[in-house]
């Protein structure tokens, strides 16, 4: 749960963005739409895989 004083905060706005901050600093929104549907576990780690590989790709040609 996140909260926020707003009594330290000088204004509205800067507690608006303390508060997003915070919200995709514990990634609560990927989090969120994981739970919105299962995924069985050998998905999860293809797609680790392939982003790896891509990640990878990118690497090995940037050097070039």
């Amino acid at each position: 749960m996140i909260f926020i004083d707003l009594n330290k905060e000088k204004s509205l706005d800067s507690a608006l963005k303390k508060l997003k901050y915070k919200f995709s600093n514990q990634k609560t929104k990927e989090e969120l739409t994981e739970r919105r549907e299962f995924t069985k576990k050998s998905v999860k780690r293809r797609n680790q895989i392939r982003d790896a590989r891509y990640r990878q790709s990118i690497q090995s040609s940037g050097m070039k």
